[in-house]
């Protein structure tokens, strides 16, 4: 498609700065802080085999860690493993449903998918867990841009080129742009 899904999913790199800081929760013991930042590290250098292999291997010892999870899910996508991305933070949504962060992942997904109401189910669930989390409002509002945009361009096909949807639609697209 000409216009990208979401302005903030253009990249790679946009899309681990959604990731890693949702998958970053405060951590209590130097050393899992310490094992956290690592993975973390890894996948900011774009090592996503070492990262992945480092999160399987934390996750071993201490398999409910619900950061280190969501690390190992944003390594996953990194290297381009989507449907292993969406596994693992379907089972943290599933795990602890009250984080909003695992939500937000999967929506970022989702969105690249094209499966934009998923993504507006996802990101409503993240805001409803967390009313302060500014990222899952923008997403949200980049999904509401995306389906605003294809229910212009439908009307548009289905009534011709009327002059007040070709006004919304011209509107919208330099708001879809990266």
């Amino acid at each position: 498609l000409g216009i990208p899904f979401l302005r903030v999913f253009m990249s790679r790199l946009a899309l681990l700065r959604l990731l890693l800081p949702a998958a970053l929760l405060t951590f209590t013991a130097s050393a899992q802080a310490d094992a956290h930042s690592d993975v973390a590290a890894l996948i900011q250098q774009g090592k996503t085999t070492e990262a992945i292999a480092q999160a399987q291997s934390y996750l071993a010892q201490n398999a409910r860690d619900p950061q280190m999870r969501c690390l190992q899910g944003s390594a996953q996508s990194a290297a381009g493993d989507t449907q292993a991305a969406i596994t693992t933070f379907t089972l943290l949504t599933q795990e602890y449903p009250e984080l909003p962060e695992p939500y937000n992942n999967l929506a970022v997904l989702y969105a690249g998918q094209g499966q934009l109401e998923q993504a507006r189910g996802a990101l409503l669930q993240a805001v409803r867990n967390n009313p302060s989390y500014p990222v899952a409002y923008e997403n949200l509002g980049d999904i509401y841009l995306r389906l605003a945009h294809e229910a212009f361009s439908q009307a548009t096909k289905l009534q011709g080129a009327q002059p007040d949807v070709q006004r919304k639609l011209s509107g919208l697209r330099p708001l879809l742009q990266p």
